[in-house]
């Protein structure tokens, strides 16, 4: 389990992270997961504090869920627990290079969020400087509505949409809508392409879809990673490729997570584009290093990792 670690020269900020969280069923083995779960608890450990909004079931899995939870110092407050509703899973198969393949069992508890108007003016009260949210919870249509409740509620946050296409859990109207809504964006090598061709685009480098996205919806910074080779980091204006890390890889799930909770703690700091960039790329090789998408680490070995 993530263990809380001292925030990197920055106070501690407020975040709000929005979406699954489910089961990775890897052979007999559950590992607890779902992209915007993991960003909180990620997130969490860098000594920020961070409100996750979702829903589990009244179930064993469900239990587990805020138990964890509770362990790793996030309130379970967001966190509905509905009788009749199964706790998220994915199955999940990796191939020769650790890399992830998610069916993702629908439907979920977490597909039926519930915030009330008096919860999200609570929530939104303490002005949130971050709200972080992804493509698969967004598929339901109560799971949106409370999404675009805490946008409407946190205007002034800093809006973070980490793409992570799954196969069937995406539409073209739905992933343009929130491109528009993000001021900041995260996005993979293979998910570039997949936009630009479901936008009917030419292919472009990295750094032009970057510029012509972050132009088009006023995006404050984008980040496209590219896996082992490190990322493209465009922010203010300003584009940096930042070299990843070698290391020994167990498995990928959960790295993208780490890495998105390291852009989020950089931005928040005010680092140069660089440092984030060289900072996420850290936090996202660790977790690669170990089983499951929130694995134990220190801040200390992600500085200490050496090109």
């Amino acid at each position: 389990m993530i263990r809380r670690t001292k925030g990197l020269e920055t106070g501690q900020v407020h975040a709000i992270s929005i979406g699954e969280v489910l089961w990775d069923v890897i052979g007999p083995a559950e590992h607890l997961g779902g992209a915007p779960f993991n960003f909180a608890l990620h997130l969490r450990n860098l000594g920020h504090s961070v409100d996750f909004i979702s829903a589990v079931g009244n179930d064993e899995r469900g239990r587990r869920v805020l138990t964890r939870m509770r362990e790793a110092g996030l309130s379970t407050a967001y966190v509905a627990q509905l009788s009749g509703r199964a706790t998220g899973t994915a199955s999940v198969l990796l191939d020769a290079h650790g890399q992830p393949r998610f069916v993702i069992n629908h439907p979920a508890a977490y597909d039926f969020p519930r915030l009330l108007e008096e919860e999200a003016e609570r929530l939104c009260s303490d002005n949130p400087q971050l709200i972080y949210f992804g493509t698969l919870f967004q598929m339901s249509p109560p799971a949106r509505e409370v999404t675009l409740k805490v946008l409407r509620k946190c205007p002034a946050a800093r809006r973070f949409y980490d793409v992570n296409l799954r196969a069937d859990s995406y539409t073209p109207d739905l992933v343009y809508d929130l491109m528009s809504r993000a001021t900041v964006v995260k996005v993979n090598e293979d998910e570039v392409g997949t936009i630009r061709s479901m936008f009917l685009e030419p292919a472009v480098s990295l750094e032009q879809f970057c510029r012509d996205y972050a132009r088009k919806f006023g995006w404050e910074a984008v980040c496209v990673t590219c896996g082992a080779a490190g990322c493209v980091l465009l922010m203010d204006g300003t584009l940096v490729t930042s070299p990843g890390y070698s290391v020994p890889v167990v498995d990928t799930i959960g790295a993208g997570d780490a890495f998105a909770a390291g852009l989020a703690h950089g931005l928040t700091a005010g680092w140069n584009p660089d440092r984030v960039a060289d900072f996420a790329n850290r936090l996202g090789a660790l977790v690669a290093t170990r089983h499951g998408a929130t694995p134990a680490w220190r801040v200390e070995e992600a500085t200490a990792l050496r090109h």
